[in-house]
């Protein structure tokens, strides 16, 4: 299958290499020129390391033009940050073509910024657009041209925008995860899928002062302690209260099932946090001003949440207070910088209306 994979970043990485290592012609843009410079001078190579040693693919194109990345391409992989989707979505609008599926892993609603900056652009192709709850890969960077990968996802439920497009989506994105994929109906249910919203705030700003004063902390090791721990699972809570008022129904992949070494598989499946843990590639410094824990999981993920929320008509308490600490810690009002419906253009809709445009797609 042809691929293009867009990003510089972790994911975007693991992606180009795992995929183009899996056997399918992989073209990697970049959107800085200067670093799609570096790679191909050092050959275009991605190294990859996993459980079972290191291994080297050769994506078949490593380049900062847009159009020659996705020319002809059946999947459209996008696993950068959100902090980075509009831009990106931009630069792609013009270049997508009937038939072609677009995925985000994960998305925090990215699928339909993606479908709108493509029609706002002029494009009227028929093309499918997906988002799931976490990346395919837990992965870091070792280096500029090399990934490590802990571990694989095992499950993903992926919702697809418009929803009439699901079938042809999902074979498509199938062809490259085979056996991950799960459907969970629309756009808006695999948004509400997305694990960093519920992960990462709790845990950015309830060690805010280790992190601020240890040059590297693991705050998925040290920080992840039982009074976190409380706190994420009653944020998660009001993630699956929101689901469950808009009508989607279980599974609704509760984060609790990610630290259980039993039971049902989340989507990395049994003992994950464990081997993350394990791996050692998760202590870091983190900026609480810069760092994508807050930039992208607490502004934007937690201020669509809220949004969504408003819209179902469920309190959300503690999103509230997590979006409060971190606008104070940034110095900046996320619910007016981050993604709401009303931002995304979409704020004259009520969940009715929504519900609409989700199943057959802007007109």
């Amino acid at each position: 299958m042809k691929l293009a994979v867009l990003g510089g970043g972790n994911g975007s990485l693991a992606a180009a290499g795992d995929l183009a290592l899996a056997g399918h012609e992989v073209r990697l843009w970049r959107r800085d020129r200067a670093a799609v410079l570096a790679h191909n001078a050092a050959g275009g190579l991605i190294t990859v390391k996993d459980f079972r040693g290191q291994h080297m693919a050769r994506p078949a194109l490593v380049t900062s033009d847009m159009a020659e990345a996705v020319r002809g391409a059946d999947l459209v992989l996008c696993p950068a940050p959100a902090t980075a989707q509009a831009d990106i979505a931009r630069a792609l609008a013009p270049h997508l073509a009937d038939g072609q599926v677009v995925f985000l892993p994960p998305g925090t609603f990215g699928s339909v910024l993606f479908a709108k900056t493509a029609r706002d652009a002029g494009n009227r192709a028929e093309v499918a657009f997906a988002e799931t709850g976490t990346l395919p890969w837990l992965t870091r960077k070792h280096g500029p041209f090399e990934a490590a990968i802990t571990i694989r996802a095992k499950r993903l439920p992926t919702g697809v925008f418009p929803l009439t497009r699901q079938t042809h989506a999902l074979a498509v994105i199938g062809r490259a995860f085979p056996g991950v994929i799960e459907p969970c109906g629309d756009a808006l249910s695999g948004a509400l899928m997305n694990a960093g919203p519920i992960i990462h705030p709790p845990l950015i700003t309830m060690n805010a002062a280790p992190l601020e004063h240890f040059e590297r902390w693991d705050i998925h090791k040290e920080g992840t302690q039982p009074a976190a721990r409380r706190v994420t699972d009653a944020l998660d809570r009001e993630r699956i209260a929101i689901r469950q008022a808009l009508g989607y129904g279980a599974p609704h992949f509760p984060l609790a099932n990610h630290y259980a070494r039993e039971g049902e598989e989340w989507m990395y499946g049994r003992g994950s946090h464990d081997k993350l843990t394990d791996s050692g590639d998760w202590r870091e410094r983190i900026v609480l001003t810069e760092h994508r824990y807050m930039l992208e999981d607490v502004r934007i993920g937690l201020s669509f949440l809220a949004s969504v929320g408003a819209l179902a008509g469920v309190e959300t308490p503690l999103v509230r207070a997590f979006l409060a600490i971190g606008s104070a810690v940034c110095g900046e009002d996320f619910m007016r910088t981050g993604r709401t419906l009303a931002r995304l253009g979409l704020g004259h809709l009520d969940a009715a209306g929504l519900k609409s445009l989700l199943a057959t797609g802007f007109r």
